[in-house]
C-alpha cells in the first residue's frame, strides 16, 4: 500500500469503540483522531453506487384506522404517510444516527423491515414501499459482517486493514439492546456522522434477521419516496443461539 495510510492496529477499532461508549466522546484522544483519519482515507473500497428508482422496504410497529362500511366500525388500518416517515426534527437514537437526528431506515426486503422493528407475537405492522428518488453513494459496510480475525502479532498494513473494516461491518451487523445508561451503538454513529461529512448518503449493513437482508440508512430524509403501504401481523418468532463462551461448572465441596 504505498503512501496509504494505514491503521495502528488490528485493534484498532475495538480501541476506539471502548474509548468512545466508556471514555470520552466529544473530545478525542490523538488515536481517535488518527483512527478516524485512517478510516476516511480507507473508505474508498467501500463506496456502492445506487442508481435512483430502486425500491426498497421500510417498516413501523403498529397501525392506524379506517372506517369499515360494511361492519360500521374503525378496523386496523397501515400508517398514513406522514406515519411512514421519520419526523424532521425529532429522533430515537438507532444505529446510524444519535438521539434528536432522524435519518430514514430501509431494507432490501419487507420481512427484513418488519423484523427490524422487533414485534412481539401477534403484533400489527405498517411496512411500506419506498423508491429512491436520485443517484446515490452509500458506504458497504456489509462486506466481512461475518469475519472476525485474530491475531496473536500485528500483521502487515494490508492485514490490519482488512481486520479493522471486518470489525466494523461487524459492529454495524451487530444487534445492540438500547438503553438509557449505556452507549452501545455511539461507536457507529460516529462512523455514520463522519461518512456523511465525507459527502456520502448513506449506510448498507447487514440485517441480523435473515440470511439474505441488508439495511440502508439514508442521512437525507427526501432521499426516497413512499410507494404503497401494507398492514401485517406477526405469527411467530424463530430464534436461533449460538455458545459464545465455555461453560463453567460447579464442584460441591465434600462433606467432612
Amino acid at each position: 500500500m504505498t503512501d496509504r495510510p494505514a491503521f495502528r492496529s488490528w485493534r484498532s477499532y475495538w480501541n476506539f469503540s471502548r474509548e468512545v461508549s466508556r471514555r470520552r466522546r466529544y473530545i478525542w484522544s490523538e488515536e481517535t483522531k488518527v483512527f478516524l483519519d485512517t478510516v476516511a482515507a480507507t473508505v474508498d473500497k467501500r463506496i456502492r453506487e445506487l442508481p435512483p428508482s430502486k425500491v426498497f422496504w421500510r417498516a413501523q410497529l403498529g397501525h392506524g384506522w379506517r372506517f369499515e362500511d360494511q361492519i360500521d366500525d374503525d378496523i386496523p388500518a397501515a400508517f398514513e404517510p406522514k406515519r411512514m416517515r421519520p419526523l424532521a426534527d425529532r429522533a430515537y437514537e438507532g444505529r446510524v444516527n444519535p438521539k434528536g437526528i432522524p435519518c430514514l431506515y430501509i431494507a432490501t426486503t419487507k420481512d427484513s423491515a418488519m423484523s427490524e422493528v422487533r414485534p412481539g407475537v401477534g403484533s400489527l405492522i405498517s411496512v411500506a414501499q419506498f423508491k429512491t428518488t436520485r443517484a446515490l453513494r452509500l458506504v458497504d459496510c456489509s462486506v466481512h459482517h461475518a469475519s472476525q480475525k485474530f491475531y496473536l502479532e500485528e500483521p502487515d498494513a494490508d492485514e490490519r486493514e482488512e481486520a479493522v473494516w471486518a470489525q466494523i461491518d461487524h459492529a454495524f451487523a451487530d444487534p445492540v439492546t438500547r438503553s438509557d445508561d449505556t452507549a452501545g451503538y455511539a461507536p457507529t454513529q460516529l462512523l455514520a456522522e463522519l461518512f456523511a461529512d465525507l459527502g456520502y448518503d448513506g449506510v448498507v449493513y447487514k440485517s441480523a434477521f435473515g440470511d439474505d437482508g441488508f439495511n440502508i440508512a439514508l442521512f437525507d430524509l427526501d432521499a426516497a419516496e413512499q410507494l404503497n403501504c401494507f398492514l401485517y401481523r406477526a405469527r411467530k418468532a424463530v430464534f436461533e443461539f449460538t455458545q459464545e463462551d465455555n461453560p463453567y461448572f460447579i464442584r460441591k465441596k465434600s462433606e467432612d
